[in-house]
């Protein structure tokens, strides 16, 4: 029989320098081994939580509460039993929304709960744009809990969910794939042609159509191009001029970057404008369709295949292979029907400001207009992003973050 005992210690109080350093002293000075440890300082109020393993004449509990009393700390303990061995955390669940108040938290909580997980640890990732956590789920049934997570945002517009397997593959993303239209850029270029070109309406029609998979998309696409026929390249230019990228883009792609991830664009618009694109944010790899022009004019006509949703996929897995990524490591951001085939080929598919049937198929779908806010899905906190910002010189200072 063991003459040691397992005691679980937790200390709360002001936050200040040297307060955990004081603590693993006078566990030296007592021979304590500590079995487990963690700490959280929120607003400058400390919670430190120990599982330590001492003598049973409890001189490491004595010695603690003098040192308690003597930095303002509140000291509690309950004798345990013996340690289990530990679960290895079996998923992570992402929150993300524009507040996250109670009544969203709640419904994720009790959707993780009602699947038989258990929350093990929060970690609240970023305030601004949106408001994210991250909760280390234990146990459960996934697909019960996925499916429970994906009712509570269905019901609740303000909250976004995304679960994922805990484990190395999920820390070993190092490929993203985007699609352009609607998700890098806010704009879809073809109704910015086609009101160049004096058939807005028409195309504009056609395109929603063909994104929420009502059409085929290598026939809409040419019925599109055939209408933009005669359109000049100073139309061309002017449709460029008023590209507009996604918030949170230039944070989005200079981030993944710094994190040593490649960058892939592939859309089913058009070369003159992507290459532009995929230039000014220093994207490694881009594929689009290629517009055919004689004598200064558009002809109406696409050179070459068409860039549809089966093309979406190759491209992913033919870049994937050139730079020796798994296809586990690839992550798939996307908006419409054409792009379900490149979302499912990933290791991680994010639907993003998708069409209710990308949304439905996707493993992720974030309805938060900030591209950056991906970074949080991916365990990137705020503030991480803010400090390597602020230290690099080429990245012009932001506008301050509203306060919450």
């Amino acid at each position: 029989m063991s003459d040691r005992q397992t005691v679980l210690v937790e200390i709360t109080g002001p936050d200040r320098p040297g307060i955990s350093a004081g603590v693993l002293r006078v566990l030296c000075e007592v021979d304590a081994s500590v079995l487990d440890i963690e700490q959280v300082v929120i607003r400058r109020h400390l919670t430190l939580g120990l599982l330590v393993d001492v003598a049973p004449d409890h001189d490491a509990l004595k010695e603690l509460l003098l040192f308690g009393w003597h930095h303002d700390l509140n000291v509690d303990f309950d004798i345990v039993d013996e340690p289990p061995t530990d679960a290895h955390p079996g998923h992570v669940v992402t929150l993300l929304g524009p507040e996250l108040n109670p009544t969203e938290l709640l419904a994720a909580a009790e959707a993780i709960a009602d699947g038989g997980g258990n929350i093990d640890r929060i970690n609240r990732l970023s305030k601004y744009p949106v408001m994210s956590y991250e909760l280390t789920v234990v146990g459960g049934d996934p697909d019960a809990i996925r499916n429970n997570l994906l009712a509570a945002a269905a019901e609740h517009s303000g909250l976004d969910v995304a679960l994922q397997r805990e484990g190395i593959a999920r820390r070993a993303k190092r490929l993203v794939v985007l699609d352009v239209d609607s998700t890098l850029i806010q704009n879809e270029v073809i109704d910015l042609l086609a009101t160049e070109a004096g058939c807005g309406g028409e195309v504009a029609e056609l395109t929603a159509r063909a994104m929420a998979g009502e059409l085929e998309f290598s026939e809409s696409l040419r019925q599109r191009v055939r209408l933009l026929a005669g359109l000049d390249l100073d139309g061309v230019r002017r449709a460029g001029e008023r590209l507009e990228l996604t918030p949170g883009a230039r944070t989005f792609i200079r981030t993944l970057h710094r994190l040593g991830f490649t960058t892939a664009i592939i859309s089913g618009g058009f070369t003159v404008f992507t290459d532009e694109v995929a230039a000014e944010l220093d994207i490694h790899y881009s594929r689009a369709n290629e517009l055919e022009v004689r004598d200064g004019r558009l002809t109406g006509e696409v050179v070459g295949d068409v860039v549809d949703r089966e093309a979406k996929a190759r491209f992913l897995h033919d870049v994937a292979d050139e730079v020796g990524i798994p296809i586990e490591q690839v992550v798939a951001v996307g908006d419409g029907a054409n792009d379900l085939d490149m979302l499912n080929a990933a290791g991680l598919g994010i639907a993003f400001n998708a069409k209710p049937v990308v949304r439905d198929a996707a493993d992720t779908a974030l309805r938060v207009p900030y591209l950056d806010a991906i970074l949080f899905v991916l365990g990137v906190s705020r503030e991480e992003v803010e400090a390597a910002d602020a230290a690099d010189p080429d990245v012009p200072p932001s506008d301050p973050p509203p306060v919450r």
